[in-house]
């Protein structure tokens, strides 16, 4: 096994692509803030939260739903240490694509947290697990709700169900977690896996409550997927959307062109002022670690360095270097490694 050096990989890129690699002409934080904000605007509701409680010797377990829309239910999971302690910091845990918060990938995290004296929280994203009725098919319904995003034509019944409308329940589960006595709502973590992670830089991006922000094989550029041909990864993951949208613009097979018309239609704004360079920024100055892999083929790793040299400006500019750091384990594909869980643990227990 060798060691990823990220200043030799900086050099290369460098070489291979031109001086202004990095310099992307996004719009001001504040306004990616606002407009992004403004794309997910929808009617607040209330939380009308509705658990139940299971108790251990160990570990507290809420499980239950809360809504984030008029017609929208959020399964949520909370696993609570059991001791006298009023009130708990938090972490959410989201799971990847066709997961759910009852993955053992999740629920290994989850209960790894609550040993470090934390309060874990985990949900269904749109369209996985319980909130498909008798519980999701791995990722065949979440596929399917983007290719009807994709073939809405009114435009004031969008939806955005691949990435973006998680994000927003995000933002109310924040609300509702933040409401909890037994709650620190000044100290609230947020990550994932893959899927989970994307989720977390959205949410996390405009969501100033969260406070301490792990990226695990999330990090990356959309748009550097396109112009370098390296969206198949990414693609995969709906591929079954993607190909039904490719037919219906007259094309055979999936390519560049059909892939920026999914993305803008159903992402909007993906590969330009909400891709994962212009976003990142706006984590700064609060605690991020970023967990990429050399041969991950659906967050290709120039793409994620693209990514962390916008949040290393973005950080040195607040006087937060220390607070940003970035890993990449070699030889890996896109998966979760163990070193990276660890990681994710320590620096939960380090910044929150």
């Amino acid at each position: 096994m060798h060691k990823i050096d990220l200043k030799v990989i900086y050099s290369i890129l460098l070489l291979l692509n031109g001086v202004n690699l990095f310099a992307q002409p996004y719009p001001a934080p504040n306004k990616v803030a606002a407009d992004f904000k403004a794309l997910l605007s929808r009617p607040i509701v209330a939380a009308d939260p509705s658990f139940i409680t299971l108790n251990n010797k160990e570990i507290i377990i809420e499980r239950g739903s809360i809504a984030t829309e008029a017609n929208e239910r959020m399964p949520v999971v909370i696993w609570k240490p059991n001791t006298n302690k009023k009130n708990y910091p938090v972490v959410i845990f989201m799971s990847g694509t066709g997961g759910s918060k009852d993955s053992k990938e999740v629920t290994d995290v989850l209960y790894s947290l609550t040993k470090l004296g934390i309060m874990a929280v985990s949900i269904d994203a749109r369209f996985h697990g319980e909130r498909i009725p008798g519980g999701a098919h791995g990722g065949t319904e979440y596929t399917a709700a983007a290719y009807a995003a994709w073939k809405n034509t009114d435009p004031t019944k969008q939806t955005h169900p691949f990435l973006y409308d998680t994000a927003y329940d995000l933002w109310r589960l924040v609300d509702y977690l933040a409401a909890r006595p037994d709650v620190q709502a000044d100290r609230i973590g947020m990550t994932g896996i893959s899927m989970g992670s994307m989720q977390t830089w959205l949410a996390a991006a405009v969501d100033k409550r969260i406070k301490v922000v792990v990226l695990n094989i999330a990090v990356q550029s959309f748009k550097w997927s396109l112009d370098n041909d390296k969206w198949q990864g990414r693609v995969g993951t709906i591929k079954d959307g993607h190909l039904k949208a490719a037919h219906d613009l007259g094309d055979t097979e999936i390519n560049k062109q059909n892939v920026k018309a999914v993305w803008d239609k159903i992402i909007p704004g993906i590969t330009g002022e909400f891709d994962c360079p212009s976003m990142i920024r706006l984590l700064a100055p609060r605690p991020t670690l970023i967990l990429s892999n050399e041969k991950d083929e659906n967050c290709p790793l120039p793409g994620a360095l693209i990514a962390y040299d916008s949040a290393k400006a973005a950080f040195a500019a607040q006087n937060a270097s220390d607070k940003l750091m970035m890993d990449v384990e070699p030889n890996q594909p896109h998966r979760s490694t163990p070193k990276h869980v660890q990681m994710t643990l320590d620096w939960f227990a380090k910044w929150l």
